[in-house]
Parts: C-alpha cells; sequence; structure tokens
C-alpha cells in the first residue's frame, strides 16, 4: 500500500476541495460534496498516478454529460498561463487531473480535445494527454503539433517534443512511427536550434530514446544534425549521446 507522502498527498481530498472551489466560481452546479467525498474514500492507498486517474473519473461524474460543456468549464478554472520554464508540476500541479480527463474521455472530440491540451501545456503539461491522439489521429495530430514547434510559446515548442518522445517516462511507448520516423524527425529539425534550455532538453532527450528504438535512424539524424555549426544544435548532440560509448 502507498503510503501518503511526498507529491501523492498533494493529490487527496484537499486537491478535490481546491478544484471545486474553482469550478463553482464558473459552474454553480457543481457537487462539491460528492467530488470531496468521494475522493476522500477512494484514494487512500492509491499511488500519485492512480490518485489522479481517480480525480478524472470522478470529475466525469460531476461535470456536464457533454464533454465539450464539461472541458469549456475546465478551461474558464486555468488561470494565467505560466510564464516560467519551472513550475509546471508545482505551481500548477493541480491541472494534471485536468489533463487526465482530456486523455481518457476525449479521444471522439479531436478539436476540442486538442485546444484544450494547448491550453493546459501552457500551465502544465499535455504530453501524456495528447498521446491516445497521436495513436488514433496520426496526421491530424502531427500536423498540430508541427504548428507547436514553430510557436512562440516555448511550452507548446517544448510539447511538439515531449509528446512525441517513443519512450516518454510514466507513458506507455509511443510506437506510432518506430519504423518510419520521418514525420517525427521534421518536427524535431524545426527544434534543433531552439534557445530555451527548456526545450533544449526535451529535445535531447527524444533523440536519446531513438538511440534506443531506432538506433540507425538516430544516428542518421544526428549526422546530419553535426554540420551545423549552431551552439544549440551542438549542445543537443552531446547531451542526446553523452551516454554512448
Amino acid at each position: 500500500m502507498t503510503k501518503n507522502t511526498g507529491i501523492t498527498q498533494y493529490f487527496g481530498a484537499n486537491l478535490a476541495e481546491l478544484l471545486s472551489d474553482k469550478i463553482l466560481k464558473v459552474y454553480a452546479n457543481f457537487p462539491k460534496d460528492k467530488y470531496v467525498q468521494t475522493i476522500k474514500n477512494e484514494s487512500e492507498g492509491l499511488s500519485y498516478t492512480h490518485r489522479i486517474e481517480l480525480h478524472a473519473e470522478v470529475l466525469k461524474s460531476c461535470l456536464p454529460e457533454n464533454f465539450d460543456e464539461a472541458v469549456s468549464i475546465l478551461l474558464k478554472i486555468l488561470g494565467d498561463e505560466n510564464a516560467n520554464e519551472t513550475g509546471m508540476f508545482s505551481e500548477y500541479y493541480w491541472i494534471m487531473p485536468i489533463g487526465k480527463y482530456v486523455e481518457q474521455y476525449g479521444i471522439e472530440h479531436f478539436d476540442t480535445s486538442i485546444n484544450a491540451i494547448e491550453e493546459i501545456t501552457k500551465r502544465n503539461t499535455g504530453e501524456y494527454a495528447i498521446r491516445p491522439f497521436i495513436r488514433a489521429y496520426p496526421d491530424k495530430t502531427l500536423a498540430k503539433m508541427k504548428g507547436w514547434a514553430k510557436s512562440d510559446n516555448f511550452h507548446l515548442r517544448r510539447i511538439a517534443s515531449e509528446g512525441l518522445r517513443p519512450k516518454l517516462p510514466w507513458a506507455t511507448k509511443l510506437e506510432t512511427f518506430l519504423n518510419h520516423p520521418a514525420p517525427v524527425f521534421e518536427i524535431l529539425d524545426i527544434l534543433k536550434e531552439d534557445e530555451i534550455m527548456f526545450v533544449k532538453k526535451s529535445v535531447a532527450n527524444h533523440l536519446t530514446d531513438w538511440l534506443k528504438v531506432n538506433k540507425e535512424a538516430a544516428f542518421d539524424l544526428i549526422s546530419a544534425w553535426q554540420k551545423s555549426n549552431n551552439k544549440h544544435t551542438q549542445w543537443i548532440i552531446k547531451r542526446a549521446t553523452r551516454k554512448i560509448k
């Protein structure tokens, strides 16, 4: 049984209270007592990730059945965008169940869900929520992510890389492009000279993933990038290959 320590402690009834108060400001019919009590009763002993899943499940039972209407309510509570590279899992940790809600229940609502993931990412992260959409709608989702890679918002540029990682930590393996990574590499190529460390680390970690799942293709990409004199590209290569002997 998981002890209620560390990050886990922030995702119990206390988070249900916090989210309820935010939602009630924009949706007066939200059943706060039901939400809080259900989380209190069912979250004991659950891990951090399972608590987030529980919150998403209970939110679904407490919000309007219509997905578009429910998401509209949730987007209204997100508040100001995160202007920093940090804080996504500290100041904005409470958004995690909203991302999970979209991930679990939004697959048949592409446009609404992608818009929600975009807004979530500007505060917290949509790197997990985006993955079912990559699998179900690869062409449409990659087109959207290519646009994010060119965005002025560094959070969106980061998810264009992070969301497509084949071995993203805390997520299931993304096998959609393992044997034909060119569409993903086109996005990484857009990001290879990014000046923001938050983005550069993601691109480097993404390349490290490819060195594990399709080494030949990864080395071809790295070889092409090595011809560049750009200092950010060279930093990415050095970090991505630092464990290669």
